[in-house]
């Protein structure tokens, strides 16, 4: 049962998100703080209903008269579409037209267009590399669920084996990730920021793909590493626990904000070894004082984020052709310059979490244009010698369909000096 309350903070939120001028969850932790008094199932309510609308927003503007799509149609539609809820459960919340519209809304059909029932701009399904329709469809369906959620276990502090346990004895059921050794699969979104594992610094909230990510990189105890584009820290702190918390990891960022949210997470962690640093941007001179000194190097570059739709799914609406074409630029700079930090026989790690060539392949190819002292060590090598059981080729190539992980790009480059 709905009440009239959480069907007006529905369309309160749904309508702010529609203006995309800033990502759904900051306008929801917004919107929370500004009404601290809901408790936490009815945000829970409200955040759940607002991306699933979001999740199917082509289909249920599809679905809704062109001249009568408003945000309240749009919660009662996700309401009752999407989250299946019957009339009675609006209980007293609908208007007699209200309730004639919902009987009709549940018998519609889809139109025949493949980016309405995918839930993929169009533009988008234009640039994928395998876009043929059972390809785009499965991709689409994946995106439309919610992501599960994964830890990674802070192996300088324990094991995966006792956090599993912990973990059961606290009643939250997981298991332990297909692909990732230090990775946990958990059921349903338990309140992990109240057991003392996470407050330990034993468990980070992250996704099983970013964690491929960082074990890519293969950071060795007493080494110099640099995590490029660290933002709020994840990576970075995987890398540090590989590292055993010896050698020197600096985080760089351009974002004091995102540096900061790393400081209590750093502190969690017991890792020493890590030195957050701001810079201006990709030239800073702190960034050429280190040319050719590290040993590896990640550079999870700024991107347009289409492979984590299924978390953020704001995001087909706030991306772009333009958008993109602007990344490429920035992307193609980055690599340029976090490839002269790296020492003759060091590694080069480029990544993104989008699923576009644009942004992947192709600015590896850009780079490797100009750069003849480095070539593509093969991921699908790299992971066999990982014991990861995950087939791929020279580059990591994620997709949600196949491998329930966020959409990851990655590819490794050695530099031989020659």
């Amino acid at each position: 049962m709905i009440h009239a309350a959480q069907l007006g903070h529905i369309e309160n939120v749904i309508g702010q998100i529609l203006s995309f001028d800033r990502p759904a969850d900051a306008v929801l932790s917004n919107y929370f703080h500004q009404n601290n008094k809901l408790g936490a199932q009815d945000r829970h309510l409200i955040a759940e209903t607002a991306f699933a609308c979001l999740r199917r927003l082509s289909q249920l503007r599809a679905l809704i008269e062109p001249d009568r799509i408003t945000a309240r149609r749009l919660a009662l539609a996700t309401l009752a579409r999407v989250r299946g809820l019957n009339l009675k459960e609006f209980g007293g919340c609908l208007k007699n037209s209200e309730s004639e519209w919902l009987s009709t809304l549940k018998a519609r059909t889809l139109p025949d267009d493949l980016a309405i029932q995918a839930e993929l701009p169009q533009w988008v399904i234009d640039r994928l590399e395998d876009a043929s329709p059972e390809a785009v469809m499965a991709l689409g369906r994946a995106m439309m669920q919610s992501a599960p959620l994964d830890l990674r276990v802070n192996t300088l502090k324990m094991k995966r084996d006792e956090a599993l346990c912990r973990l059961d004895e606290a009643g939250i059921k997981a298991c332990a990730t297909p692909y990732s050794p230090i990775g946990i699969r958990v059921e349903g979104k338990p309140a992990l920021n109240r057991l003392e594992l996470f407050k330990s610094g034993a468990i980070e909230v992250q996704d099983e793909g970013s964690q491929l990510l960082g074990l890519l990189v293969g950071a060795r105890r007493g080494e110099m590493v640099a995590d490029f584009c660290a933002g709020a820290g994840g990576k970075t702190l995987l890398l540090g626990a590989q590292m055993a918390s010896t050698g020197r990891l600096y985080a760089f960022d351009i974002s004091e904000r995102r540096l900061a949210n790393l400081k209590p997470r750093l502190a969690r962690s017991g890792l020493s070894n890590v030195h957050p640093q701001l810079i201006a941007n990709e030239n800073d001179a702190r960034i050429k004082r280190l040319a050719g000194k590290i040993d590896r190097v990640l550079v999870d570059a700024p991107c347009s984020g289409l492979g984590t739709l299924r978390r953020n799914p704001d995001l087909k609406f706030r991306q772009s052709p333009e958008t993109v074409a602007a990344l490429n630029q920035q992307q193609l700079s980055i690599l340029q310059s976090a490839s002269r930090l790296v020492r003759d026989g060091g590694r080069l790690v480029y990544a993104t979490c989008s699923l576009l060539p644009q942004e992947n392949q192709q600015i590896v190819d850009a780079f490797l244009s100009t750069h003849p002292e480095y070539r593509i060590v093969p991921v699908g090598t790299a992971l066999e010698e990982l014991k990861i059981p995950l087939a791929m080729g020279d580059a990591l190539a994620i997709n949600p369909a196949r491998d329930n992980m966020d959409g990851f790009f990655a590819v490794i480059l050695a530099k031989d000096g020659k």
